[in-house]
């Protein structure tokens, strides 16, 4: 089966008055990461790894963040925007691995949480899922959060006209019918479905 790599990278920094929100996971810290929605970086730079994979542009793409309506928004949302293009696109997650870059907090003792969260975010068993953290030693970035992810994808072994025809379907039903007779129940299809891009590309700048 065909095989894509996709690489992710984001970083935020710190902001006093805004919760700390990585992978999905709230954490207590003093500072939070300012950003136009919660400043996720770990899911911004998995979002982008998982669009990357498949040719579908990046997180900017669906969710620039000129548009108000993000502002705040929650990562996973991007996030799940990202695995329906996967799936339209008829490939599936065989692995994760990521890389945490920041002074504090320390990313060691809640490694296994933030496994956790992702994994569950993604659909994926958290074995599928790596986090690692580093430090920016003479980075002069102390007070920057910093996330790379890198994403390998498996095709479905959809048949084009086939694809198209579950990206284009109205029903969730019909594409449930259709995925499971491809690839039988093991895998859960709630998240076909192309979204339109909610914008006009040509404001892009």
């Amino acid at each position: 089966m065909g095989m894509r790599i996709g690489y992710g990278f984001d970083s935020h920094a710190f902001k006093a008055g805004v919760p700390l929100v990585i992978g999905g996971l709230a954490i207590e810290h003093s500072e939070g990461l300012a950003g136009h929605s919660d400043g996720d970086v770990l899911l911004h730079a998995i979002t982008d790894a998982l669009l990357g994979a498949v040719s579908a542009g990046d997180i900017g793409t669906f969710f620039p963040p000129s548009d108000p309506r993000w502002k705040g928004a929650a990562s996973s949302l991007f996030l799940q925007t990202a695995l329906e293009e996967v799936a339209t696109a008829g490939y599936k997650i065989v692995n994760i691995d990521t890389v945490l870059v920041m002074a504090k907090p320390k990313i060691v003792p809640i490694a296994g949480e933030l496994r956790e969260s992702v994994a569950a975010l993604l659909g994926v068993k958290p074995g599928e899922v790596g986090i690692k953290a580093k430090t920016p030693e003479g980075l002069n970035q102390d007070h920057v959060a910093v996330a790379h992810a890198t994403v390998l994808l498996e095709s479905l072994g959809i048949p084009e006209p086939v694809g198209a025809m579950v990206a284009s379907a109205d029903v969730d039903d019909e594409i449930d019918v259709v995925v499971k007779t491809l690839v039988g129940d093991s895998r859960d299809v709630s998240a076909l479905g192309r979204k339109v891009t909610p914008f006009d590309t040509d404001d892009l700048t």
